[in-house]
């Protein structure tokens, strides 16, 4: 891609994907290395940024990076570990601090300074460190302070080089996304160049390139994510893409047959493959999440293997995979972040497949591929869908997997979703769902005694599905669906609404 990259490297930080969308939403490219595996071609790369980490520098294990290739020589921003890391091993000195410093903060104190133009005092920051910068490095001048940290921000002199405590990726940083404007494209120089269009048309010439005359077999779910990669790869490569839509039984109630339909008119070669009751007798009696997982993307790459021997020659899967599957499996392209969860389409496929993959969205964030979506003319419902999880209601299904279980849940996130549609509240929700879970409960119907389940409602608001927030849904509403299901749905007599945030808790419970 011939822009004007930024390259950012990762010190084992959950929030480096979040300096990456920054950086996007500023239409400019960038990248993600680990900190141990800069890349060769340094010429290609017009701005750095290092990231946090969950390391102490003063710590023997310490992320260790080999900046003398970049350092005086690009500009560089180093977040929290990064300007300590700066200081640290340039002559200043970095202690434990007395307490943790985490969470909201306001700048005290703003020296007059290209990177903090437009920003004044009293600007709201985030904090997440351990550690504090007691001295700056040599030839180091202070650029902002709050009340309790003095060294907020600075820069070193004779070298593009700009430090900061604080994370301006995160979204608590009110005018982060200004600071890093500033950093690189007023300080760095770098242009604005990196757009939805843009992606589109690279992507497409690097398929081409890529995959040639090859055939392509891509999983489609009905999803965003499937969705745009497949009309990518249509772009690139028209009728050799074979895309496969498989009922895993675990799909919302009706979901196949509307997943079908919905695909007709949009050109691309589907072919619908029923594997519920596969699935379904593989997941029975099974109660750890992880094996759920292990065993729902061994039995999908069973039924691809089925499919894909059907179609001669087929050398590639195509994959939807996307920032946030990445990141919280291992840290994006290798780096040292820790792992939270196991995704089902991430981690390569078993020898005997002999195909290779291709994962044209694997660098974006959700919101990214509505927009690529949305540039290609796709259909407004389909890029408006919420994410739904690839191992389906099986992760919704806390504890061991039933047919009848699957029945229940299907039920109830029918009338909770098409309840969202009715009061016009779906479109504000970034995603939405029901778990069932594994406690029964005393209830009261008529006159007679029940012992039956208990359903969560979950519904929240997110962007790139790195952070979430519950919704704060209508009482009127939550009271309209809670009747509704227990109502209408045999075997619930019970009805919360989950009201916790990514993080601590994740979006879905397994």
């Amino acid at each position: 891609m011939q822009h004007n990259n930024v390259l950012i490297l990762d010190f084992g930080s959950q929030y480096t994907q979040l300096i990456a969308r920054r950086v996007r939403e500023l239409n400019i490219y960038c990248e993600i290395h680990p900190y141990n595996k800069i890349p060769n071609h340094l010429e290609n790369y017009h701005a750095v940024i290092l990231s946090g980490s969950p390391f102490s520098v003063r710590a023997e294990n310490a992320p260790h990076p080999d900046l003398s290739n970049i350092r005086g020589k690009k500009p560089m921003l180093a977040v929290c570990y990064g300007a300590q890391y700066l200081a640290h091993f340039s002559g200043g000195e970095v202690a434990p601090s007395n307490t943790r410093e985490y969470g909201r903060a306001n700048l005290s104190f703003v020296k007059e300074d290209d990177l903090f133009n437009g920003i004044s005092k009293g600007s709201q920051v985030w904090m997440s460190h351990s550690d504090t910068i007691k001295a700056l490095p040599t030839n180091g001048e202070l650029l902002a302070s709050t009340h309790d940290v003095e060294n907020a921000a600075y820069k070193i002199n004779g070298e593009t080089t700009y430090a900061l405590q604080f994370h301006p990726e995160v979204y608590h940083s009110t005018d982060g996304k200004q600071l890093l404007e500033n950093f690189l494209v007023n300080i760095a120089g770098v242009k604005q160049d990196w757009t939805p269009q843009s992606f589109v048309e690279e992507t497409v010439d690097e398929l081409k390139s890529k995959l040639g005359n090859d055939k392509v077999v891509l999983g489609l779910s009905g999803g965003v994510d499937s969705s745009v990669a497949a009309m990518l790869l249509h772009k690139a490569i028209g009728e050799n893409l074979y895309c496969i839509f498989v009922n895993n039984g675990l799909l919302r109630k009706n979901e196949f047959t509307d997943v079908l339909k919905q695909y007709e008119g949009m050109g691309l070669n589907v072919k619908g493959v029923d594997a519920s009751a596969r699935f379904l007798d593989a997941l029975e009696g099974v109660s750890d999440p992880e094996k759920k997982r292990k065993i729902i993307g061994r039995v999908f790459i069973e039924v691809f293997d089925d499919e894909a021997h059907a179609i001669k020659d087929v050398k590639w899967l195509a994959q939807g995979t996307i920032y946030p599957d990445v990141i919280e499996s291992v840290s994006a392209t290798g780096g040292p972040s820790a792992t939270i969860k196991s995704h089902h389409n991430v981690g390569g496929l078993p020898d005997f497949m002999k195909l290779k993959i291709v994962e044209p969205l694997k660098l974006l964030f959700k919101d990214e591929v509505r927009r690529v979506g949305a540039s290609m003319g796709m259909d407004k419902n389909l890029l408006g869908r919420h994410p739904f999880p690839g191992p389906g209601l099986a992760i919704r299904i806390l504890g061991d997997l039933t047919r009848e279980k699957v029945r229940i849940l299907q039920e109830v996130d029918a009338i909770f979703i098409n309840n969202l549609k009715s009061w016009e509240l779906y479109d504000q929700v970034w995603q939405a769902g029901a778990m069932l879970l594994p406690v029964n409960s005393v209830g009261v119907m008529g006159d007679e005694r029940t012992y039956e389940k208990c359903v969560a409602l979950r519904a929240v608001e997110s962007t790139d599905g790195m952070t979430a927030d519950w919704v704060n849904l209508p009482y009127e509403f939550l009271q309209k669906t809670s009747n509704e299901i227990i109502n209408k749905v045999k075997g619930v007599n019970r009805v919360v609404y989950d009201i916790s945030s990514k993080p601590p808790a994740t979006i879905e419970w397994e």
